[in-house]
């Protein structure tokens, strides 16, 4: 299988990066990241950010920025986002008002239109990340393909996260290679459990549900997921990045968590 380089997505140490994120840093370029996804800054400057990653060798790969954050100052995310070399910045999560299907998704639409082009002319990539509720249909379609129909593949592409994809009841393979082309980044996701209403986004806000086999996120290779079908669909798709997450280690401690995931990914024959 072809070899491509793997990220780490910092929110799943958020804990241990907003003590000493130096420290997280160091401890990933160890276990063989290539590089990381960021989900805030915990404070730091641009200026602090890139020394940290000069000082680790890695790679600023993509971040994670929320809607409020990019609405509030377009022009300033993009400003942070050059200043630390990140060629992709991800819209990571819609509120109820805002999903596919709600009054408000026209105008996260529109938005990603608008910062999106900024986006481009900055030399930076935007992205959707998708979790499960973007599985519901929008006018004959899935409301994720609606989104990507709808705003062109220059100014948005995708970054698959193929946890929940799988959880909306849809094959990650299939879909990562229906949008070859347009994946330069994947979420590798592993987990446990099966859909049986409510949501387990717990960390987000929302109400957990009650599964009846009950829903835990796993290093990559220790839950349900075919990670040979996924990572080779990743592959084809022309994946340029793997980003390895994993949003909850329970009482686990994250790094270990993340050298079983690297481990799983050197196995398939994807990382040296």
């Amino acid at each position: 299988m072809k070899q491509l380089p793997v990220a780490y997505q910092l929110y799943s140490a958020r804990a241990a990066a907003a003590k000493d994120l130096n420290a997280v840093l160091q401890s990933l370029r160890k276990l063989g990241y290539d590089g990381v996804e960021f989900a805030g800054f915990y404070g730091h400057s641009a200026k602090e950010i890139k020394e940290m990653l000069e000082r680790n060798d890695l790679v600023a790969v993509s971040s994670h920025v929320p809607v409020s954050d990019i609405e509030k100052d377009m022009f300033g995310v993009i400003a942070y986002h050059q200043a630390i070399e990140c060629g992709y910045i991800a819209v990571p999560f819609l509120d109820d008002a805002h999903r596919p299907g709600a009054p408000g998704f026209a105008q996260m639409i529109q938005m990603m239109h608008t910062f999106g082009r900024l986006c481009r002319k900055a030399g930076i990539q935007l992205l959707y990340h998708n979790h499960d509720f973007e599985f519901v249909p929008v006018c004959g379609l899935y409301g994720l393909d609606f989104l990507y129909a709808a705003v062109d593949e220059k100014i948005l592409k995708t970054e698959i996260d193929v946890c929940w994809v799988k959880y909306a009841g849809v094959d990650p393979a299939e879909y990562l290679r229906k949008y070859t082309g347009r994946a330069p980044i994947v979420h590798m996701k592993d987990y446990v459990g099966q859909k049986t209403g409510g949501t387990p986004y717990g960390l987000l806000g929302q109400a957990k549900q009650a599964d009846a086999v009950p829903f835990a996120y796993k290093p990559l290779g220790h839950g349900c997921q075919d990670m040979q079908s996924v990572t080779q669909a990743a592959v084809d798709a022309g994946a340029k990045w793997l980003v390895v997450e994993q949003d909850e280690c329970y009482d686990q401690d994250p790094m270990e968590e993340a050298r079983k995931s690297i481990e799983t990914l050197r196995k398939l024959g994807v990382k040296a």
